[in-house]
């Protein structure tokens, strides 16, 4: 069996072809969509889009965040493979909203929500025919009254229930604010059918992104926390220990973890090199990172940074003229043109009117070359916008194989770009399920054999900024016609292969065969 391992610690390769372009059509006014990210400085963060059907019939849904004005649910009305068409509901319509993201916390099967606000933070419940209800009570869930700004969730080993942790920007009371005033991040672990009080994760430094990952293959999750330097003092990125029935602790400099301040304000991660272990996008204003372990295999958590190398550290504008340091916020990996490689996009905008950062900022599209180094192609695509952007969604509105675009912005309207591609590369979407407690098995692995590369891809429920998704699992093969997949469930045991074809949606339910499905 051939692994391959991109050649990410040199420059590119002039001999390696480019990498087909996907076309974007926008098509925000038709669509139907015009939430707009309100609100001054405790708005100024965040501004999040959750991506789930609500409705049962296979098609995404979007959450918009308004921040100070009022939070939008869209239902998706839109054609397969057609143009984009969504019909606004007044089911979610909640102010202070920063982000969201999907969740079946209850694991009965309905989608719930976790909404991060300036205030209390709400569990919305899934009632079905996209209706929630407010469950925070319910299920003894704290909401605090933060300025939340980061989540992540992971079934722990034996829980029937999720622990979510959240990270919280600055202290509004705190003396000398904002300065030093950085609010701690909570761990909201399981207590019967809900949840204990939460856990301060201290010391905290204002997180703008979380993700549970298994950055070791242990099979045991840690917690990785990007944090804005702009305000804390003495901090630093930080990753803690998630050890089965104790407190959680951090990872040290004697265990091998090296300190890195940067404006820490998404995180993306996958297995970029082949080695099944995940590379880490880290945004930041001016160069962003991108971290791979040292000594894979080691246990040693020391990363080095290969965004140069790889032509990712996306760090000013490539389009429109403004050559100041750029602003990074939500950042995915996923393929766009379904090539087989993975892609980076990166949502970017200033954070207001910073002087020394660009102020027309155009958002990130970064396809990956064969050699695993990374090329700009944000204006060729058509996703070049210089609105001024925060979260963002890599997601198939339309249910044609390709992935359509949307990205909430400050001030502005949303924006939603349809795939228009007519060419691309194969593909298959998956969407995993298992009986109990964990639904959408949060914490699996998929692993996809084609033409003889064996990938590992996380499912995961966090990471990005203030923005998450849950559904069906994307996947580009290139020209493979027919792989083998199989699942490593989350409490390790390794499902059977699968066999199947390209071009199709599968659904894979534990213990059972592989199902195709269709709208």
């Amino acid at each position: 069996m051939r692994v391959r391992i991109a050649a990410l610690l040199v420059l590119a390769n002039p001999a390696v072809a480019e990498p087909l372009v996907p076309q974007f059509t926008e098509e925000t006014a038709s669509a139907g969509i015009d939430t707009i990210y309100q609100g001054d400085w405790e708005y100024m963060v965040g501004g999040g889009v959750a991506a789930f059907d609500c409705s049962g019939n296979g098609f995404p849904d979007l959450f918009v965040a308004g921040g100070e004005a009022t939070s939008s649910l869209y239902l998706n009305r839109s054609a397969q493979g057609g143009p984009l068409v969504f019909e606004r509901s007044d089911a979610l319509a909640l102010e202070g909203v920063i982000g969201a993201y999907p969740l079946d916390i209850d694991s009965d099967g309905i989608i719930d929500l976790v909404i991060l606000r300036q205030g209390a933070n709400k569990l919305m419940r899934g009632l079905g025919g996209c209706q929630f209800e407010d469950a925070s009570n319910l299920w003894g869930f704290d909401g605090g009254d933060a300025w939340s700004t980061a989540f992540a969730a992971i079934w722990e080993d034996g829980q029937d229930w999720p622990t979510l942790a959240i990270g919280n920007y600055i202290d509004r009371a705190a003396d000398g604010f904002p300065w030093g005033s950085c609010t701690d991040n909570w761990l909201h672990r399981p207590a019967g059918a809900g949840f204990a009080p939460p856990i301060a994760l201290t010391p905290s430094y204002c997180a703008l992104s979380m993700l549970f990952t298994d950055w070791n293959r242990s099979g045991q999750p840690a917690l990785r926390v990007s944090n804005d330097r702009e305000y804390y003092r003495g901090g630093q990125e930080q990753m803690w220990h998630l050890d089965p029935d104790q407190p959680p602790r951090l990872y040290t400099e004697d265990e091998g973890w090296q300190r890195l301040r940067i404006w820490g304000m998404g995180i993306a991660a996958a297995d970029l090199t082949g080695d099944s272990y995940p590379e880490y996008v880290l945004t930041s204003m001016a160069d962003n990172k991108l971290q791979r372990l040292k000594a894979p295999g080691s246990g040693v958590p020391d990363y080095a940074d290969i965004a140069f190398a790889a032509g990712a550290t996306a760090h000013r504008p490539y389009t429109g003229g403004d050559i100041r340091p750029s602003t990074a916020w939500h950042a995915q990996l996923a393929d766009v043109n379904n090539d087989g490689r993975l892609d980076l996009f990166i949502a970017k905008g200033n954070l207001a009117e910073m002087p020394d950062f660009a102020q027309d900022d155009p958002n990130n599209l970064l396809l990956q070359t064969e050699d695993g180094v990374f090329i700009e192609a944000g204006l060729e695509a058509g996703v070049a916008s210089m609105a001024i952007g925060r979260g963002a969604q890599l997601v198939d509105l339309n249910l044609n194989g390709q992935l359509d675009l949307v990205v909430v912005n400050r001030w502005t309207p949303a924006e939603i770009w349809r795939q228009t591609s007519p060419d691309s590369g194969n593909w298959l979407q998956l969407r995993i399920e298992q009986e109990g407690a964990n639904r959408n098995a949060i914490g699996a692995v998929v692993q996809i054999l084609r033409d003889e590369i064996l990938e590992w891809h996380d499912v995961v429920s966090g990471g990005g900024h203030a923005s998450g998704a849950l559904g069906w699992v994307h996947f580009g093969l290139g020209s493979a016609d027919e792989i083998a997949l199989r699942v490593i469930w989350p409490d390790g045991t390794k499902g059977a292969w699968h066999t199947t074809h390209a071009n199709q949606f599968v659904v894979l339910h534990r213990g059972r065969e592989i199902e195709s499905w269709s709208p």
